[in-house]
């Protein structure tokens, strides 16, 4: 297994370096549509808005100031940037620009888990050592990327296992009762709320699925079991050859499900694990 060889060698194995390169391609496009459509863009500092008196207040008027002033040229440069990152144009300024570009949203973001997940896989990509150029993907063996690629996969599969960890923690998930009220209040309000865009519940989840009776509770209390158990089994099937076409189909299932609750908070974390989870596959050769 190509993980544990590179471990063995000190990083010397020969990976494909085309994987961190179709991952820079997809980390760029879901980073510019995040900058661009997500957590509030272009209008998010608006006079009179929520997030600029909450600025005011956690910053102080003076610097609440400074970063509504600064909040449109930044987005544009960043997202200029993470174009550029997709296009393969500069990649490595192109990078740091978006990092830095990234880590502004910790100043205001009220829950910034995604942005941070979001630095962590970057920061991977800004210590590869053949990020590639344009949108072309070189195949091939090379020792550039191997220690990005560990990294990659050792902070993807800390991120699933802390989860796990948390909801393992939390009797309410097990038992299926916070899915169940969280989808049974979702269905009494969901025409009240102010941003409807955010959530995209199935109607036939609502329908068949969205009461407190003691059937629904059992259902989701299985729906928690699984996303448990595929959390903690997800990483470790992924670098198996075997197991790693069921993991991805797993993954992508699971994350489809997780979108759903929160479809503009989680779109940027689902895009980025995607390929992140590709690049634990073993190399071809």
């Amino acid at each position: 297994m190509w993980f544990f060889d590179a471990l063995a060698s000190g990083f010397r194995h020969p990976t494909d370096p085309g994987r961190l390169q179709w991952f820079r391609i997809v980390f760029g496009t879901v980073c510019t549509l995040r900058f661009a459509f997500g957590q509030g863009g272009w209008d998010r500092f608006t006079p009179g808005a929520l997030s600029a008196h909450l600025a005011e207040q956690r910053f102080g008027p003076a610097r609440a100031r400074l970063l509504i002033t600064v909040h449109r040229p930044v987005l544009i440069v960043r997202t200029a940037a993470a174009l550029a990152l997709a296009a393969g144009i500069v990649p490595r300024p192109a990078l740091l620009l978006v990092l830095a570009g990234a880590a502004m949203e910790l100043c205001y973001l009220k829950s910034p888990n995604t942005v941070r997940y979001t630095l962590l896989t970057g920061a991977c990509l800004l210590l590869a050592g053949d990020l590639g150029h344009g949108l072309r993907v070189e195949h091939g063996l090379s020792t550039a990327n191997t220690w990005a690629q560990c990294l990659l996969v050792l902070i993807t599969t800390d991120l699933y296992w802390n989860s796990a960890w948390q909801k393992l923690r939390s009797y309410q998930f097990r038992s299926g009762l916070y899915l169940a009220q969280w989808i049974h209040v979702y269905t009494q309000v969901r025409d009240q709320l102010p941003y409807r865009r955010q959530y995209a519940v199935p109607g036939l989840v609502r329908r068949h699925a969205g009461n407190l009776t003691d059937r629904d509770v059992r259902l989701w209390r299985a729906v928690a079991a699984t996303a448990i158990t595929a959390e903690i089994a997800l990483p470790p099937a992924l670098l198996f050859p075997q197991t790693m076409p069921y993991a991805a189909v797993g993954g992508i299932a699971m994350h489809a499900a997780f979108t759903c609750l929160k479809p503009r908070q989680l779109i940027t974390f689902s895009g980025l694990t995607a390929p992140a989870a590709r690049g634990q596959r073993r190399h071809p050769f």
